[in-house]
């Protein structure tokens, strides 16, 4: 018998890339959240760090479009090859059609992790075999090839899922207002930039922080916010210490929106975070409402996510307390609160930029689930609120089924609340009408901010 070839070593940085997509694929993990464990495990210098950052969020981006070309290239269904062999091969995929690796290096990197991790010879082999295909053309000829104008151009080409694509296309008729040409170049636009890595931006919270104290460009809505050209957000004094965070520019304007509500004769001394986990959007909260004299509380169903509110509420001003329960029940006496924030569980599809997995994690079937869950937290915020107190509706996805449909079914089936205009909470943001009259949608393409939606709805006597 033939003496095995010894394996070569792996390169650090690819071998964590590929744990980063085996904990997605076997643990349902977000790789967000496994990224800076994996980067600390293999002791990643900052460079490392960052193209082990890239590798594995855009290979798990454009894991549509690099199936359907190594599907091309593979004589049998991807079904298959081994799960451990495939996840190599993708990335191996995208460094050749969308790094700045060299052919060689990409392909032989490649087939020692394959050697490694599958064990085998063969498999390496069939990796070797499989790349050099891959390489014969760019990325613009596979998408040529494998993505013909039709009804799956989007989907390969965007690489989303079809039921997305369609979700989204759905969300920009009504929000456009236009033709369906019009929306289809839109929806070619909102995919991209699902596809492009979000910059970081940092938040300071009013009365602990000021903007002055953030590196970076202010943001261009959020008089709170800038973006992180470089480097660790908790290297920045204000984020370490806890008076700053890093949020989304669309999660901020959130919390600004209900700030700036108006409401009716009454006191504004309680508001309430209903859905809080993990505690951004909290936090903003509390210091905008401890600057007029509001104290906050926070409620979160999950004892673990409640955890991370409290760390991001530590040694906040305003704070009347975390705890941990169901937003549908929660232990607050009815019309004793005067701002509630519902930012409900959804499909996520609004963060793709930021949770590239999540669009081949979430199903079609999510949603009756999702919706009933989200009217039954607005209804029941309602309760909560005083009369001519405000509630702000809001998911982190433009799906109509779970933002002009939910608020749609609350306002059919009550005569105590009115839909207000959230609109004009953010005269400075152009072109964010919702699909329904005074609703608001950003989006990543036009704001450059997660997919949020927001419906603020008051409280009538």
């Amino acid at each position: 018998m033939a003496e095995r070839r010894r394996a070569a070593p792996v390169d650090a940085p690819r071998r964590a890339a590929w744990e980063v997509l085996k904990a997605v694929r076997v643990d349902d993990a977000y790789a967000n959240l496994v990224l800076p464990a994996v980067v600390s495990h293999f002791e990643l210098e900052v460079r490392d760090a960052a193209f082990t950052t890239e590798l594995a969020s855009g290979t798990l981006r454009w894991q549509g479009l690099y199936d359907a070309v190594l599907a091309a290239c593979i004589d049998r269904s991807l079904a298959r090859v081994e799960a451990k062999v495939l996840d190599a091969l993708r990335l191996g995929t995208h460094q050749l059609l969308a790094m700045r690796v060299p052919t060689h290096a990409a392909i032989s990197t490649t087939v020692d992790l394959v050697r490694a991790v599958a064990n085998n010879d063969g498999a390496a082999g069939f990796a070797n075999a499989v790349l050099r295909k891959v390489a014969a053309q760019d990325r613009d000829a596979w998408v040529v090839q494998v993505a013909p104008p039709g009804a799956r151009h989007a989907e390969i080409a965007y690489s989303h899922p079809a039921w997305i694509v369609a979700e989204l296309r759905r969300a920009l008729g009504p929000a456009a207002q236009s033709s369906p040409s019009d929306t289809e170049a839109e929806l070619a636009a909102l995919l991209t930039a699902d596809n492009e890595p979000p910059r970081v931006t940092l938040v300071a919270r009013p009365g602990r922080a000021s903007r002055d104290e953030l590196p970076g460009e202010p943001t261009r809505y959020s008089p709170y916010g800038a973006v992180l050209e470089s480097g660790r957000p908790q290297a920045v004094k204000a984020v370490a210490e806890g008076r700053a965070g890093v949020q989304d520019e669309g999660s901020q304007l959130v919390a600004v929106a209900l700030a700036r509500a108006e409401l009716g004769p009454g006191p504004d001394r309680l508001w309430l975070d209903l859905c809080a986990g993990p505690g951004g959007k909290s936090a903003l909260l509390a210091a905008l409402g401890a600057e007029r004299g509001a104290t906050l509380v926070a409620t979160e169903r999950a004892p673990h996510r409640a955890r991370l509110v409290a760390q991001a509420l530590r040694g906040a001003p305003g704070v009347s307390g975390v705890v941990v329960a169901d937003g549908r029940r929660p232990p607050l006496r009815p019309g004793s609160v005067d701002r509630v924030l519902v930012d409900a569980p959804c499909t996520g599809l609004g963060a793709l930029r930021r949770r590239p997995e999540a669009r081949w994690r979430r199903k079609p079937d999510d949603l009756l689930e999702l919706v009933l869950l989200q009217r039954s937290l607005l209804a029941g915020a309602i309760d909560l609120v005083r009369p001519g107190g405000v509630v702000l509706y809001a998911t982190c996805s433009p799906v109509l089924a779970e933002t002009s449909g939910v608020v749609s079914s609350v306002l059919d089936t009550r005569t105590d609340v009115v839909l207000d205009d959230a609109v004009a909470l953010l005269p400075d943001v152009p072109d964010c009408a919702g699909p329904l009259p005074g609703t608001v949608q950003l989006w990543p393409h036009r704001h450059g901010t997660d997919a949020m939606f927001m419906a603020l709805l008051r409280r009538t006597d």
